[in-house]
């Protein structure tokens, strides 16, 4: 016989946010071990920087491709394997810990495959709005594109939330705010480059595809456009 007591007190993780961890570990664990001679050989000690020339997402590649109305497949699929190839293993651990703690709450609220999207979709428009708003030649690598995608949709749930309330809707961006401002801070003591631009569009791609991926969000905006 069943009983309270068997419910579990840890409220386990979604699997697609343990399976997007474990993906984003294990690869950064290749590159760690492979770069201390663990596994791999010789030529492990490279492969960081062969994935960062194969699959980071390149301002200068956009660009020849516009001009040229070429689309390589080699070079597309730059916008979603970016967010995968992390500069350090510090930079890994902490995307993980953004995609458990954001992801978990999107996922449960949204559902798996809507948590997914957000995350997909965030990291390619945050690497586009890099791409076109930016003169940077330096390459876009690293998850926090998608982790502020997944943010921008923890922040919407918290704006809703608050709206149902009737509550300050504007305390729901503080969390942005804060990293936002802790960006610029650090930008300006130790000098940074122009990434945070591609988190930004991250954001509001992961707060404006909320609004059609919540449930009943489909719904509700044709219920505007009908009574529009």
């Amino acid at each position: 016989m069943s009983s309270d007591n068997d419910t579990s007190p840890v409220n386990p993780l979604p699997p697609v946010v343990v399976a997007l961890v474990l993906f984003i570990i294990g690869i950064e664990l290749a590159f760690s071990l492979g770069a201390r001679g663990i596994v791999g050989g010789p030529q492990a000690v490279g492969w960081r920087l062969a994935a960062m020339q194969s699959y980071a997402f390149s301002p200068d590649i956009l660009a020849w491709m516009w001009d040229s109305g070429r689309w390589p497949v080699e070079h597309v699929i730059r916008f979603v394997t970016y967010p995968f190839v992390n500069v350090s293993f510090t930079q890994s651990l902490f995307v993980c810990v953004f995609v458990l703690a954001m992801g978990k709450m999107v996922a449960e609220s949204f559902g798996s495959v809507a948590m997914l999207v957000v995350f997909i979709v965030s990291g390619a428009v945050g690497a586009l709005g890099y791409g076109v708003l930016t003169d940077s030649p330096v390459a876009l690598i690293g998850g926090f594109p998608p982790v502020y995608g997944l943010i921008g949709a923890f922040t919407w749930l918290l704006w809703r939330n608050l709206s149902r309330v009737g509550q300050n809707q504007a305390r729901a961006f503080s969390l942005i705010a804060f990293l936002m401002g802790a960006q610029l801070l650090f930008g300006l003591l130790f000098g940074g480059g122009l990434d945070w631009v591609a988190d930004l569009a991250g954001f509001a791609t992961g707060f404006a595809l909320s609004f059609f991926l919540a449930p009943g969000g489909w719904s509700r905006i044709r219920g505007r456009i009908r009574h529009d």
